[in-house]
């Protein structure tokens, strides 16, 4: 059974572990059986039937999307990884370097 690692964010939704232990061949297959032991999480990962665009999934540290996607291949032993994006922040303009003639 692969194995998922819960973003601190995500986790009171899984009884604050940091990883669950999961059934399924893919990733949709892995995800789906997560939602099944944690219903709650479900509407932080999908939109519809399809995983948030905010919520990237990676398997053994590869981005799933630059793979097959959600039918990408889960083996045994493998690792996925939930990571949410990150946003925010403001731009800050520096005039040190302004020079008046």
């Amino acid at each position: 059974m692969a194995t998922i690692r819960i973003p601190t964010p995500l986790r009171p939704y899984t009884g604050n572990q940091n990883s669950v232990i999961v059934s399924g061949d893919s990733v949709s297959a892995a995800l789906a059986d997560l939602t099944g032991q944690y219903p709650d999480l479900r509407q932080h990962l999908f939109d519809g039937d399809k995983v948030r665009s905010f919520v990237n999934i990676f398997l053994n540290e590869e981005d799933v999307r630059y793979l097959d996607g959600a039918a990408t291949a889960v083996a045994e032993n493998d690792t996925l990884m939930i990571i949410p994006s990150i946003a925010g922040g403001k731009l800050v303009l520096s005039l040190d370097c302004l020079v008046l003639l």
